[in-house]
């Protein structure tokens, strides 16, 4: 497994700069890093750093966030799109994640399906050429995201399907998965090329691997004997110090 440091929360105790925290992630040997928001972050540090250190960046977030099942908010996600694709080209991201928003009320499930179909072919034209995928991302509203639309991996990946673009692609994210309720080998079964990226946390709490109660280890190892040869994004709390919570990795 190679894994990435989502630089958001690890090693955010050691360093506020988040040049610094690439620097970190390099030393912890991880093989990548990743964040959210990029405007809000020095681009020209965070490039700085990245070539320093030789570390890809794995992804960052499309802004801004937008309720893909409203057509209304489109044209606000396509921009998006347009400076979240510039911003991965100066930083050399090979991703953006996109989410779907929240749940519209007034709108039913299956026109709010259709409509996140749609927005994503338009966008999959826009990075057409790029060498940079979109990643669509389901979450849980069960703990974290209230109200959230795509909580469900299947749907998340009819969508892509239906979307049919090589550009539009899924991140499974276990974390989320497992308080959904999800199986792994279940949602995931003969799709698992569809992925552009997992994320990791445990379960509950979404704190490190082994922190919980998830079958963590058992997941990835389905993963990975069902194909995925891909970053393993690491997206957790560590609650301190973030190098005493990578020794979960010895254990794989």
């Amino acid at each position: 497994m190679r894994f990435s440091a989502c630089i958001e929360w690890l090693f955010a105790a050691e360093a506020p700069d988040v040049a610094d925290r690439i620097r970190l992630a390099r030393d912890a040997g991880l093989d990548a890093v990743e964040f959210w928001r990029h405007s809000n972050k020095d681009l020209a540090a965070v490039r700085a750093a990245l070539a320093e250190t030789r570390l890809p960046l794995a992804g960052i977030l499309c802004e801004p966030i937008a309720p893909l099942g409203n057509s209304d908010a489109h044209p606000a996600f396509l921009e998006g799109v347009r400076r979240s694709l510039s911003a991965a080209r100066q930083l050399g991201a090979g991703m953006l994640i996109a989410q779907a928003g929240d749940d519209q009320p007034g709108i039913s499930r299956p026109a709010q399906h259709a409509a996140i179909v749609r927005v994503l072919r338009e966008a999959a034209g826009l990075l057409e050429g790029s060498g940079v995928v979109l990643a669509l991302e389901p979450l849980n509203d069960r703990v974290d995201h209230p109200g959230y639309y795509l909580t469900s991996t299947v749907e998340g990946l009819d969508i892509v399907d239906e979307v049919g673009r090589p550009e539009i692609r899924l991140i499974y994210d276990i974390y989320h998965s497992a308080v959904m309720g999800e199986a792994t080998d279940k949602v995931l079964a003969g799709r698992v090329d569809r992925l552009a990226h997992v994320h990791l946390a445990d379960a509950p709490g979404r704190g490190a691997p082994g922190s919980g109660g998830m079958d963590y280890a058992e997941r990835l190892a389905w993963l990975a004997k069902a194909g995925y040869a891909g970053l393993v994004g690491l997206e957790y709390r560590p609650g301190g110090p973030t190098l005493p919570t990578l020794g979960f990795r010895e254990r794989l």
